[in-house]
């Protein structure tokens, strides 16, 4: 089946390929034919660390800018899997913790202290914990998504991909703006800048966001609502050319996030431990339930009746600085970032303090890395570079669970991360239409982790116990690329990526460490310009073989039951691809399409069968019997297929600029072993008017998300037991206005 996926989708490429000297053809003949329209925007993209046409990088690329995202209702990074094809990015069991993935390839975890499988970076920053991303969508120039793995040219190995956010830099000009929003459930958003120069040599921006209310869940027993967002970030840039050839960049970003989180539904009606109430499962949307026990708000410093809900805070701050040294190009960038983490969640859905958690953490990052780089347009083009991290995260996991004895139980740890890669990227020039492409990298790392063990409180603290995993590992990408035409390439690349292991935080019992995972990816592709520049038409085709791939598996305590565990899986499989699509047919009219699609399974995989063990043993334990089965050949755990696209259409009408614009995604079915994780796929439509005078400094808009209100969820889980499941759902229709002014 996977040679003769690959095959087709070569065969495809080729065919694809051979058509394209046809349709330059055509596009010379209808231009000359028919009147002059819109042609695809040409985006600069730096995803290769230089200034290039996103459209001659031959790589499986993804280019939003900053003015689509605001349409597109990208207000946080999650968002991104909506636009983005073969990309999920899921807020894990209704906390602010994200975890992403792309082509199948990410975890399902809600602890903060891992690495994560694709990197997301800031101007260039990698940001090594994705709990710290949460503020980073505003005053947003472009946003970068590269599939497969990455290393030879950032700062940190993944094997998933990379995703660059790219912010506006200062102006000459003096420039100011904002965009205010107002929606449902009293949801508001003002977004604002200044920017120009400060001083010869010298220029600033300083842009900030707030985002407050939005509360459309309830509590089942005393309607008190819940998800109201509470956050603010603020971002300062200076630009100074400190000569001729030297160039400093300095940015600052703090956050704050005090929202509330996300309220599980029952899925089946739950009786509570002392057996005084039953709950039916839920039917209504947006009901939830909760309740902060005392126990819980003394150690989470919180006040009794408090949400579910953040108390988050970080500060970025970084240095970069560009050099000009005649015969190459030196790039330096230092960073240093800190986060702390204190996060509420209620898991069992009701007032019974039955699955109530709390997870703190402090973390502190600093790294710096090193680029010389040759100058452009020569036949070789040659990059090098050194990476260094040091990285520490104290932190743990207070919970609550079911059962006779409620003393919360805790488990604390401090980790430490130190990190040195070597890395190198090469293109040279063999032909005229041929380039080859090769890469390399050298990394070593080592992860400590320190725990005193899992307790409850007023039990002893227990002795101290320390895990080390090390990476010693060397990565890198071989490829050819080929210019078909003058706005046609073919590409093909092999290569090796790796993402470090680490350790389980949920329970001292799980902290022992796991692998790193390691993929080789085989991917060819083809960019093309047609019809004059009308169409746009790339696609890519792909196949992972993964060996030691890190899954949320499970383990059992006799006392508090079902526990997560990250485990390996010795080898599996992902192959797939991907078609994106932007035609310009019409002036004004604009239709993007966009299609990814994957398939996977496990090839060698012996784990523990939760519904089973569940099944043979008592319903509130204890838990003694464990039952395990061959998962080989069992589904990833991925949705197969998304679909997503656009129509934008512009005109003008008696001296206004009229915009209309919908967008749209379709999710495919999650399998899982168990019924009770196995989510519906759903579509997604969303929904953009604005209008403004010609010439004018300002716009109005409506706005419409979950345009028909369709029922989704993003979880399920069964905390509890599979008897008593739960589910986390995503929000329904929401509308709302747009301000939008210029000075």
């Amino acid at each position: 089946m996977t040679k003769a996926f690959l095959a087709s989708g070569a065969s495809l490429l080729t065919l694809f390929a051979a058509g394209i000297a046809h349709a330059d053809t055509l596009a010379e003949n209808l231009a000359a034919d028919t009147q002059q329209v819109s042609r695809v925007t040409d985006i600069v993209v730096t995803a290769q660390r230089r200034e290039q046409s996103a459209q001659d990088v031959g790589v499986a690329l993804s280019v939003i800018g900053g003015e689509d995202l605001n349409e597109k209702g990208v207000t946080v990074i999650n968002d991104i899997e909506n636009v983005i094809p073969n990309m999920e990015v899921d807020s894990q069991f209704g906390s602010g913790q994200p975890q992403f993935r792309i082509r199948g390839i990410g975890a399902r975890e809600y602890s903060s202290n891992n690495a994560s499988t694709v990197g997301i970076y800031v101007d260039e920053v990698a940001h090594p914990y994705t709990i710290t991303t949460q503020g980073a969508m505003f005053d947003i120039a472009r946003l970068e998504v590269l599939r497969g793995p990455q290393g030879t040219l950032y700062g940190r190995n993944t094997t998933g991909g990379a995703v660059n956010i790219i912010t506006n830099a200062p102006t000459v000009d003096r420039r100011a703006g904002f965009t205010a929003e107002y929606g449902s459930y009293d949801y508001f958003k003002v977004e604002g800048y200044v920017s120009g120069q400060l001083a010869p040599n010298l220029l600033g921006r300083l842009a900030a966001v707030t985002e407050q209310g939005g509360a459309w869940q309830y509590h089942r027993d005393t309607a008190e609502k819940l998800g109201d967002k509470n956050k603010t970030a603020i971002r300062g840039r200076l630009t100074w050319d400190a000569s001729e050839a030297v160039t400093v960049d300095l940015s600052a970003t703090y956050q704050i996030d005090k929202s509330d989180g996300l309220g599980f539904r029952l899925r089946a009606p739950y009786k509570v431990f002392d057996g005084s109430v039953t709950y039916p499962a839920d039917t209504a949307w947006r009901i939830t339930g909760w309740e902060l026990s005392p126990e819980m708000a003394a150690v989470s410093g919180r006040a009794l009746g408090s949400k579910p809900g953040r108390d988050n805070e970080g500060l970025d701050l970084n240095a970069r600085v560009h050099a000009d040294l005649g015969w190459a190009q030196l790039n330096s960038i230092t960073a240093y970032q800190s986060f702390e983490r204190s996060e509420y969640n209620d898991w069992d859905g009701t007032r019974f303090n039955e699955s109530d958690v709390y997870f703190y953490n402090d973390i502190d990052a600093f790294s710096q890395e090193l680029r010389l780089s040759s100058n452009a347009g020569e036949r070789l083009n040659w990059m090098v570079g050194a990476y260094y991290a040091d990285e520490s995260i104290d932190g743990g996991f207070y919970t609550q669970f079911r059962g006779a004895n409620r003393t919360l139980i805790n488990t604390p740890y401090e980790q430490t991360v130190e990190a040195f890669g070597l890395f190198t990227h090469n293109s040279y020039q063999l032909t005229e239409r041929l380039n080859l492409i090769a890469g390399l990298r050298y990394e070593n790392e080592t992860r400590t982790l320190t725990t005193t063990g899992t307790r409850r409180i007023n039990e002893p603290v227990g002795p101290s116990l320390t895990y080390d995993t090390d990476l010693s590992e060397v990565t890198g990408r071989v490829g050819l690329e080929y210019d078909l035409a003058e706005n046609a390439m073919a590409y093909a690349s092999i290569a090796r990526g790796v993402k470090s292991g680490g350790f389980t935080t949920y329970n001292a019992t799980s902290a022992t460490p796991f692998k790193p995972e390691i993929v080789i990816a085989y991917e060819a592709g083809i960019k093309s310009d047609l019809f004059d520049g009308r169409l746009r038409a790339n696609g890519a085709v792909f196949f992972y073989d993964y060996e030691n791939q890190q899954v949320q598996g499970l383990e059992y305590d006799r006392e508090t039951g079902r526990l997560g565990k990250i485990t390996n899986v010795p080898k599996s499989e992902i192959y797939g691809g991907e078609i994106e699509l932007v035609w310009m047919p019409l002036d004004g009219l604009t239709i993007s399409q966009n299609f990814g699609y994957k398939k996977g399974k496990y090839t060698e995989y012996f784990a523990i069968d939760g519904a089973a063990t569940d099944a043979a043993n008592p319903a509130d334990g204890p838990w003694d019997v464990i039952i395990t089965n061959d998962r080989s050949g069992e589904p990833l755990q991925f949705p197969k297929f998304n679909y997503g696209g656009s129509v934008a259409y512009d005109w003008t009408i008696n001296g206004w600029d009229l915009r209309a614009e919908t967008n749209y995604n379709q999710r495919d079915d999650i399998y899982s072993a168990t019924s009770s994780s196995v989510l519906p796929g759903y579509w997604l439509w969303n929904a953009n008017l604005s209008m403004g005078p010609q010439d004018a400094n300002w716009r109005v808009g409506l706005w419409a998300r979950n345009l028909f209100n369709t029922y989704y969820e993003e979880t399920r889980n069964g905390f509890n037991g599979s008897a008593r499941p739960t589910t986390s759902p995503g929000q329904g229709r929401t509308v709302g206005v747009r301000l939008m002014m210029d000075f």
